[in-house]
């Protein structure tokens, strides 16, 4: 007898970024010269005096369970924090500390969406979006945005999305894949739609927010539309900002029904994030935040190179983003040029002609682009782009 897994999984992909960076590895471990430009990754180190921190927490005996929501330590730093960078309020009972702010999103999908559920996805979306509405057995309603729209929806757009199934909306920004960011007025406008919609609950997915290099500060939906709070789950986490991926600390703050709902779930699933990893984020979010510049003013430098040098490759069209550390270039002129059927062959192709692994645009429901992550060093970047040109030539 052949064992058989459950029908929900027999709609759910593996992550299509883990395949590129699995078979880009495989290729190295053969003697090849891989340059992987598909991870999401900070290549910086953790700062020292978070990693210090995390050294104390082990050897203070901080090695047990804690709280399942989180330590009331690591609670009132991301509180302050909410209060400090968003002028947002919530209480302990409002915020929920998660082993990473995918599972932070996980779980949103889980305490809010049914079976016959939609929930909205803005696309280009980050990989895993579908995927989660689908497993809370919901269906993803897609919103097509391009380059020439700067890659964000417009309100006309998510009225017309918007049924009377709709239960939750997904925004990202500064966004992974493109970099594009809204602005507060932009927010406020999507807001006019969503005061006519009570039912759906937003998520907002802030991983990169201060990885952020646009004119205007940044905003936060739940600042920009104060009066939708109580249906905003603002997610946000240590990962990208403080070079912490391996950490696993992610969070939410929101309405406490949800959050209540949310720990349910993480207490029959996870139980508490790492005891010594939330120590160490209490460290990152009050403590000196120079770390942070620096970083994202190496991203900025990054980004303005390889927005222009991607923009000089045959076929290549790409906008500069206002945050994150991934450029999205349109590239159907080198699909065409090179006789490709789709940018999954042209992914193909620039990993057995160039060496050069990246992540084809139709992992993010945006066929006929590419995801470029440039959380790596300028020389490798350029070496990259030399690669191509080589490659297209």
């Amino acid at each position: 007898m052949s064992v058989t897994v459950s029908k929900r999984m027999q709609r759910v992909r593996p992550s299509p970024t883990g395949a590129v960076l699995s078979l880009a590895a495989e290729l190295r471990a053969a003697g090849r010269d891989i340059i992987s430009l598909g991870a999401g990754e900070p290549d910086f180190d953790t700062p020292v005096h978070i990693q210090d921190a995390g050294i104390a927490a082990i050897r203070g005996g901080q090695t047990r369970y804690t709280q399942i929501d989180g330590t009331p330590e690591l609670k009132d730093a991301i509180r302050a924090k909410f209060q400090r960078d968003n002028g947002l309020q919530y209480e302990r009972s409002q915020i929920l500390v998660s082993s990473g702010a995918k599972q932070s999103c996980f779980l949103a999908c889980q305490a809010v969406l049914s079976a016959g559920d939609e929930a909205i996805v803005p696309a280009p979306y980050w990989v895993s979006y579908p995927d989660m509405v689908r497993l809370a057995e919901a269906e993803p309603v897609f919103i097509q945005t391009e380059l020439d729209s700067d890659f964000r929806i417009t309100p006309d757009q998510l009225e017309a999305a918007i049924t009377k199934k709709t239960r939750f909306l997904f925004l990202n920004s500064p966004s992974n894949p493109t970099g594009a960011c809204y602005t507060a007025a932009q927010f406020a406008e999507l807001g006019e739609v969503l005061r006519q919609h009570p039912r759906v609950v937003i998520a907002s997915d802030e991983i990169y927010e201060h990885i952020h290099w646009a004119d205007e500060p940044y905003a936060s939906f739940a600042q920009a539309c104060p009066d939708l709070a109580d249906r905003t789950l603002t997610i946000n986490g240590v990962s990208k900002a403080y070079a912490m991926t391996g950490w696993r600390i992610g969070y939410v703050g929101g309405p406490t029904a949800l959050i209540t709902a949310m720990k349910t779930l993480q207490s029959q699933s996870t139980s508490n994030a790492c005891s010594i990893s939330q120590a160490a984020s209490v460290a990152a979010l009050n403590g000196d935040q120079d770390c942070v510049k620096t970083m994202t003013a190496a991203y900025r430098e990054r980004s303005d190179y390889i927005v222009k040098a991607l923009n000089t490759v045959p076929g290549f069209q790409c906008r500069a983003g206002e945050g994150a550390f991934y450029a999205f270039p349109r590239v159907f002129g080198a699909i065409k040029n090179r006789n490709l059927r789709d940018d999954t062959k042209l992914v193909e192709y620039f990993l057995q002609a160039a060496d050069v692994a990246l992540v084809p645009g139709a992992a993010f429901g945006a066929p006929g682009y590419l995801r470029i992550s440039f959380a790596c060093s300028m020389d490798t970047l350029e070496q990259s782009i030399a690669r191509m040109k080589a490659a297209l030539a």
